[in-house]
C-alpha cells in the first residue's frame, strides 16, 4: 500500500506556518466519494444500516458496529478503549465513523485501505465482535428470510448473501454518515458572520502556528488522496518526557503494528478534526480528556511550540466551529430468525 508520511522538524516548520489568507479553506462536500466497484444505492444503504446496527454480527449477540461507533452520538463511544466480547478493552480509542469516507485509509494505523475492508475486520477480531469466521456470519444471515430478501434487493441474484456483499453494504451506509454545513463550512462558502470573532482568531492561529501543515483539506485530515494511499504523521514528533510520563503516547508503535516495518514506528493516520469537540477523549490511546489539553499537547509534541492561554482558547473555539449538521438517524427494524432461536456458541 502506498502511503505519504510527514514529519515536522525545524526544516519544515517554516513551510507550514502560514497566514490564514494563504490557505484554501475548503467546505466539506455534500456527498462522500464512492468507489466504482461499490456505487451507493438506496437498497444497499438500507441493508448496510441493518447490518451496522445488528448485534447478531457478534459472537455473543450483544455488540454491533454501532456499539463502538455510535451514530446516535458523534460516531464514536467516548471511551479510551472500546469494549469487546468477554468485556475485553481495546488498546486504542475508536475513531468516529462520521466523515470516515473522506479518509483514504481506515483505522489509526491505516491497515484497511477502504471502508469495505474496515467493516470486514472487527467482526472476526477476537478482541472486538469475536465471530470465528465470516462463514459463520453468513450462515446466521441466511437463516433470516428478510436478510435474504434485502441482499437480493441490494445486489441481485439468489446467492447474494456473502461476506463481500455484507461489507459493501456497511460501507455504503457509512458513506452517508457525513456532517456538512458547520459554522466553518458556511464561513468558507462566504458567510463571514458564521464564525465568531474568537473563532476567526482561532482559524488564523490554527494556520500560523502550523496545525494546518497536517490537518488540511475539507475534512482537516490532510490532502485528498486516492483510496488506499494514506497520510501519516509521526506521533510524537518531538520528545517530551513530561507528556510521555503522563500519557504514554509512545507505548503504541502505530503503523508498525500492521506493517512490521521499522520505519513505520510511531506513525499514525492523521485523523479528521470534524466534530472533534464531541469526540473526547483524544489521541490513539484516548488518554487526553479535554480538547484544550489536546491542543496544547499537539503544539508541544508536533510543532515544538508552547501556546499561550489566549491562543489555545481561540483554537479550541475554532475547532468547535467544525461541528457540522448530523444526518437524521432512524433505527432500522432488524430481520428475525424464522422458527428458531439465536444460535449460541
Amino acid at each position: 500500500m502506498f502511503m505519504i508520511k510527514r514529519t515536522l522538524g525545524a526544516m519544515t516548520l517554516a513551510l507550514v506556518s502560514l497566514s490564514a489568507s494563504a490557505i484554501e479553506w475548503q467546505a466539506l462536500p455534500g456527498k462522500a466519494p464512492e468507489p466504482a466497484g461499490n456505487p451507493t444505492t438506496p437498497a444497499k444503504v438500507e441493508l448496510g444500516k441493518m447490518l451496522y446496527h445488528d448485534p447478531r454480527l457478534s459472537a455473543n449477540g450483544v455488540l454491533s458496529c454501532n456499539s463502538c461507533h455510535n451514530v446516535m452520538g458523534a460516531g464514536d463511544d467516548n471511551r479510551h478503549g472500546s469494549i469487546g466480547v468477554k468485556d475485553q478493552v481495546g488498546g486504542r480509542s475508536a475513531p468516529t465513523v462520521y466523515n470516515a469516507a473522506f479518509s483514504s485509509v481506515q483505522f489509526w494505523d491505516g491497515r484497511a485501505p477502504s471502508l469495505e475492508e474496515q467493516a470486514r475486520g472487527p467482526v472476526t477480531n477476537p478482541a472486538e465482535m469475536g465471530m470465528k469466521s465470516w462463514d459463520d456470519v453468513v450462515a446466521r444471515l441466511k437463516a433470516m428470510p428478510d436478510y435474504t430478501r434485502a441482499f437480493a434487493a441490494a445486489f441481485g441474484g439468489e446467492n447474494s448473501v456473502t461476506a463481500d456483499n455484507a461489507v459493501k453494504a456497511i460501507a455504503a451506509y457509512e458513506r452517508t454518515l457525513i456532517t456538512p454545513n458547520s459554522p466553518y463550512d458556511k464561513y468558507a462558502q462566504g458567510d463571514k458572520g458564521a464564525l465568531s470573532e474568537q473563532q476567526v482568531r482561532g482559524m488564523n492561529a490554527f494556520a500560523e502556528v502550523g496545525c494546518v501543515g497536517c490537518h488540511s483539506g475539507p475534512a482537516f485530515n490532510g490532502p485528498a488522496l486516492p483510496e488506499g494511499t494514506g497520510f501519516y504523521q509521526k506521533f510524537p514528533a518531538y520528545e517530551n518526557g513530561v507528556l510521555e510520563a503522563k500519557y504514554g503516547f509512545s507505548q503504541d508503535l502505530g503503523r508498525f503494528e500492521a506493517t512490521h516495518d521499522a520505519s513505520d514506528k510511531h506513525f499514525f493516520r492523521v485523523p479528521t478534526l470534524r466534530n472533534v469537540a464531541l469526540t473526547a477523549p483524544y489521541f490513539h490511546n484516548g488518554k487526553v480528556r479535554t480538547l484544550e489539553e489536546a491542543v496544547k499537547v499537539m503544539a508541544k509534541t508536533q510543532l515544538n511550540k508552547e501556546l499561550t492561554d489566549a491562543q489555545t482558547a481561540d483554537i479550541v473555539a475554532f475547532l468547535n466551529g467544525l461541528t457540522g449538521e448530523f444526518p437524521k438517524i432512524e433505527m432500522p427494524r432488524l430481520p428475525a430468525y424464522a422458527n428458531k432461536a439465536f444460535p449460541t456458541e
